[in-house]
């Protein structure tokens, strides 16, 4: 039975954990992590979601999920990202802290490099069908489009193109980092 500790609207711990069904059920605030996985040629790594999920079966989306009773943000990343597409990470880098209500919950945003190409990734058949590669530029035109094939088209306009701008910015350093190489 997977646990998750309870938080209040502040962030803050209040002491308990309930399962995820009832963290849900009773709408209490929690924590989540994702994060943008992108490669050394600045495309992001989306996993198409599997179609047996009961919450959006067959849309891509961000690798993550929830963070467990007692566990760092940054151990349930790890985790996640281990358990769906058998990536082992040790850097990563939080982007920011988001706070949803309704669901309520945290959601702990992070980028990861990796110089893996989408048939090198293990899948979690249970969690993800397929992964691929795409474009930031190509992302921002789903969202325009309002393309329900995509989890993001979900969001509220402004954080969905605060996120791009800063994988834009990672996507330029990368292009930096190569052209001194």
């Amino acid at each position: 039975m997977e646990m998750i500790d309870v938080y209040n609207e502040n962030n803050e711990f209040l002491g308990y954990s309930k399962t995820r069904d009832e963290v849900h059920e009773e709408n209490l605030f929690h924590r989540h992590v994702s994060a943008w996985i992108m490669n050394y040629e600045g495309k992001i790594l989306l996993q198409q979601r599997a179609f047996t999920k009961k919450k959006n079966p067959g849309k891509w989306a961000k690798t993550g999920g929830h963070v467990d009773a007692g566990e760092s943000c940054n151990d349930a990343l790890k985790r996640e990202i281990k358990e769906e597409i058998g990536l082992n990470i040790s850097d990563i880098e939080e982007i920011n802290v988001f706070k949803s209500e309704n669901p309520n919950y945290f959601s702990y945003n992070y980028i990861v490099f990796t110089n893996l190409n989408e048939e090198d990734f293990i899948l979690q058949k249970e969690e993800v069908n397929s992964v691929k590669y795409y474009d930031i530029e190509e992302l921002e035109s789903y969202k325009k489009d309002n393309n329900k094939d995509f989890t993001f088209c979900k969001w509220n306009v402004d954080d969905f193109y605060n996120q791009m701008n800063i994988l834009k910015e990672y996507r330029n350093k990368i292009k930096e980092l190569g052209q001194k190489k």
